[in-house]
């Protein structure tokens, strides 16, 4: 079952910003950032499709039917976020420009999964 299959979206990298923030995640690895206290799940996909998936919980339930993750594989994915706390969900937000992404003028909150 491939990520849009099991009901993650994809978002293209398609702005300056939105390539630094993808390029925060490491490449083709299932990881995941906080929103408004919720885990979004994000897989980077440089090379494929120039893209991030977005799920929530029951996207990523949905795909782990298919795809075996061990606990080892859910613990890196905690480990990683810790190293990484820059994450800017504006970017990914359908009105983003440039003045919303470099903080100049505040954007709508969305949820984007």
């Amino acid at each position: 079952m491939s990520f849009a299959l099991a009901g993650f979206r994809a978002h293209p990298a398609d702005t300056t910003a939105r390539w630094a923030m993808m390029n925060l995640l490491p490449p083709n690895t299932l990881t995941y950032r906080m929103q408004n206290g919720q885990p979004v799940l994000l897989y980077a996909d440089p090379i494929a499709c120039g893209c991030v998936y977005m799920g929530d919980r029951t996207a990523y339930a949905a795909y782990k039917t298919s795809h075996r993750i061990d606990v080892a594989q859910e613990q890196h994915m905690t480990a990683e976020i810790n190293q990484h706390p820059g994450w800017d969900w504006s970017v990914w937000e359908s009105t983003a420009d440039v003045d919303v992404v470099n903080g100049l003028r505040p954007g709508p909150s969305h949820v984007f999964y």
